[in-house]
């Protein structure tokens, strides 16, 4: 693998993954490139020096319209994972801190739940750590619709566990795999997220899974909700970051939103 090649694959991987996804392609690539260039397996790290288009431009916010929204959550319902995809975006929570959910962190009787953690990955493979920053460590709320959807995917996956026996590896996660271990990020992009995107009549719009949580993001922002607010939503670590990822959404601003100061300050 040349240099040229690196840059296919992060061009390549930018057209079907988030922008941080594809930074941990990088990361994950150049740390094994320099392990093997160490161990003189391979004369130099081809990957050194080479930075993902993601981290020197912002791609342009996708997010699913409402009705897009719907389209997708209907094609999921009765799916394995229908209440992955009913959470993401009715909470806006990053993928792995989907992916890092466990039972233990879900009330579900005061329709709430914490982010302790994320599913990462690593140059040794899949592992917990903690979110993203200390804003990411939040307490989000959950709708009905998000609290209802769990409690039936809660039967549903007590049902897998006990029809698996000894063969279900059990660390309290809310969407595991088949087995019970941490889901895979690329299984789910692959076999679960993109054939549900063409179901939906979706698969040629380029969503990402990160589109998910614009999704929620642009909602809120669509029903007026105080930026503050939103930030704290998403685990933003500072208003700045939410102000300059959303900005567009503010664009439109009306007269009659500013019509009141004339009486006020008249």
């Amino acid at each position: 693998m040349g240099r040229a090649e690196v840059r296919a694959l992060y061009s390549a991987k930018g057209k079907e993954l988030s922008p941080r996804s594809v930074d941990y392609i990088h990361v994950t690539l150049q740390k094994a490139l320099s392990q093997a260039m160490r161990d003189d397996l391979v004369p130099r790290n081809v990957a050194a020096g080479e930075h993902p288009r993601s981290s020197r431009t912002r791609r342009e916010i996708k997010a699913l319209t409402s009705d897009q929204a719907r389209a997708l959550l209907t094609a999921a319902r009765g799916e394995r994972n229908e209440a992955l995809y009913v959470v993401a975006v009715h909470t806006g929570l990053r993928q792995g801190e989907l992916l890092g959910l466990k039972w233990a962190d879900l009330d579900l009787a005061g329709r709430r739940l914490s982010v302790r953690r994320a599913l990462k990955v690593t140059v040794h493979g899949l592992d917990f750590g903690p979110p993203k920053n200390r804003a990411s460590r939040r307490s989000v709320p959950l709708s009905k619709t998000a609290a209802a959807v769990l409690r039936v995917h809660r039967t549903r996956q007590n049902e897998e566990r006990l029809r698996l026996g000894d063969l279900w590896q059990d660390h309290d996660l809310a969407f595991p795999n088949r087995i019970g271990k941490p889901l895979d990020h690329n299984n789910l992009y692959y076999r679960e997220y993109k054939p549900l995107l063409q179901k939906a009549g979706l698969g040629d719009e380029g969503f990402t899974f990160h589109s998910l949580r614009h999704t929620f993001a642009t909602e809120l922002f669509n029903q007026h909700k105080r930026p503050k607010i939103i930030q704290s939503l998403l685990g933003h670590s500072s208003i700045t970051q939410t102000m300059d990822t959303y900005s567009h959404l503010l664009d439109d601003v009306s007269d009659n939103e500013i019509g009141g100061l004339d009486e006020a300050f008249g």
